[in-house]
């Protein structure tokens, strides 16, 4: 395996040399490792990042923040190699270098872990790190290598282990450790925590603490503003492609870290603590169901109920049942017994997504492209797709009266937009053309547009900023408010402290029983999310509340 020295930092010094190379000092006596100057990146005429300044010092942990689209994730594929910039510089370790693949990254000292992992289930821990390897080396060599740091670094890691059976914490470790490797000086991490529970999420800066202390350095991004402030020591930020400041954020608050990002005040989630409640409205109950796939998780006597009026969430941890527990929800999957599932008192299990939409039910899938959206097709195409049939021939019937009604889709694509502050170039774009929280933000629009009775959620603001967040959240606190029920299923604690009622945790393909929101905290949810089961079978879901 090939091994690199260790960078020996001279921290306080003016000048570094490390094999051959200079480090320059920012002025303060720390050392920078990696300095990007006035770096800019074009596809065809739109500017993704536009003259950006950068340093990141030796034995750092540097937050990178802005709202989606602001250039984050075009920055950093540029310092991995992925992408090549249109101009500027990036100077590494005082000399500049020009960086075409992740390969020469690597080789220079610069790993990456992306927020979506790239593994394999069918190998094991060890065949899953050789493949990202330069060279060939032995699986018992890697397996070995893997074990000694995994422990050295508090991720525990059975190289032998199939992916498949890990769960999604493990997985970020296999990608972490993978990225130890490689014997990095500069860790580019992105979202790291957004799949990881409380505990989980601890073990992970207690790492990250340990790699400070040697030496290395951390770019961290993440809309998780109070671990920014927890563990970051600078924090950039850019908005439209261009950086807009810098500061300490453990000086700053977060509300003041997403001013900076957003270029005002966010505003915060209004919801009422007492609100009244109505019928229920979605029921669930000795809901199970095997897998569908070799990969996929079972869902094992699932119980619950939403009431008209309620916001219920479901917590856990990426790859505990949440898909599968949406896709029957939802209808995409039709389970055996019709009576598992009952929408406005009607079973509809074995109902598909139609025939429950026209019941008064919507859904917003978790994956925007190919599942919510055609990304090809515009944004009133998109919104006829989403649409029942008696809603499409309002739209689309007779001759003449067919192009009248064409227009009406336009106008309440456009209405949509206005209402949920979608941001887009041109009139009746590509939903492919918005960004990833513009068009979350007309998904979420389009089904809020038909006042559904029932609305199921699945991660509503995954990977989108701040200022989308608040709105997204908001609306569905409203919709509660107006008398629909709502179920989001979200792995993201802070937004379900924000608009829930009740909280429920899934883990293993169990669903635990609901809990008023007040009474937990992020421990308890931890540890729910870790196993410790506290179900409600099915004969007792009419007490759940």
């Amino acid at each position: 395996m090939e091994q690199r020295n260790a960078v020996p930092y001279a921290l306080g010094a003016s000048v570094a040399r490390t094999g051959g190379s200079v480090s320059i000092s920012d002025g303060a006596g720390a050392v920078n490792l990696l300095c990007v100057d006035k770096l800019t990146k074009m596809f065809g005429g739109f500017v993704a990042c536009d003259g950006i300044d950068l340093d990141i010092r030796a034995g750092e942990i540097h937050a990178l923040l802005g709202e989606n689209g602001a250039g984050k994730s075009t920055l950093v594929k540029m310092l991995f190699g992925v992408l090549g910039p249109t101009s500027g510089q990036i100077i590494w370790q005082g000399q500049p270098v020009s960086i075409h693949s992740p390969a020469e990254a690597r080789r220079l000292g610069i790993g990456m872990v992306f927020q979506h992992f790239s593994l394999f289930e069918a190998l094991t821990v060890a065949e899953n790190i050789a493949l990202s390897l330069d060279r060939s080396v032995s699986i018992a060599a890697i397996a070995d290598e893997a074990t000694r740091l995994s422990r050295s670094y508090g991720l525990p890691l059975d190289p032998h282990a199939h992916v498949a059976d890990l769960s999604v914490g493990e997985r970020q470790r296999i990608e972490i450790v993978r990225a130890l490797l490689q014997n990095p000086q500069l860790i580019i991490l992105d979202e790291p925590t957004s799949v990881l529970t409380p505990q989980e999420a601890d073990r992970l800066f207690e790492t990250l603490a340990k790699l400070k202390a040697e030496g290395r350095s951390v770019l961290y991004i993440s809309h998780r503003l109070e671990e920014v402030q927890r563990i970051c020591d600078r924090a950039t930020v850019l908005r439209h492609g261009k950086v807009t400041g810098a500061c300490d954020p453990r000086r700053e608050t977060a509300a003041s870290l997403a001013r900076m990002m957003v270029g005002g005040d966010v505003a915060a989630v209004h919801r009422e603590e007492n609100a009244s409640l109505g019928d229920i409205a979605l029921e669930i109950a000795g809901l199970s169901l095997q897998p569908r796939t070799p990969f996929a998780m079972s869902l094992k006597d699932i119980a619950l109920q939403v009431r008209a009026g309620e916001v219920l969430a479901v917590a856990g941890v990426a790859g505990n049942g949440q898909g599968e527990l949406f896709d029957a929800l939802s209808g995409e999957y039709p389970v055996v017994d019709d009576a598992a599932i009952r929408i406005r008192g009607r079973p509809v299990g074995r109902l598909g997504i139609t025939a429950r939409r026209l019941l008064g039910a919507g859904f917003v899938p978790e994956e925007r492209h190919g599942h919510a959206a055609v990304s090809q097709m515009s944004l009133s195409e998109n919104l006829l797709l989403a649409r029942n049939q008696s809603d499409r021939r309002a739209f689309l019937t007779g001759g003449f009266l067919r192009l009248i009604r064409r227009a009406g889709i336009r106008v309440a694509a456009r209405r949509i937009s206005q209402a949920m502050d979608v941001r887009k170039s041109g009139i009746d774009p590509a939903a492919g053309s918005l960004s990833g929280g513009n068009l979350q933000k007309f998904i979420v629009g389009r089904e809020l547009d038909r006042q559904p009775a029932v609305l199921v959620v699945n991660q509503p603001t995954w990977g989108v900023d701040a200022g989308a967040a608040s709105r997204i959240r908001q609306a569905l606190v409203d919709l509660a408010r107006s008398g629909s029920a709502v179920l989001v299923i979200s792995q993201d604690l802070d937004e379900i402290f924000e608009v829930a009622t009740e909280i429920a945790v899934i883990s293993e393909g169990r669903l635990s029983k609901s809990f008023p929101a007040r009474t937990l905290t992020r421990e308890k949810i931890g540890l729910l999310m870790g196993g410790m089961h506290e179900r409600a079978p099915a004969h007792e879901a009419a007490h759940a509340h």
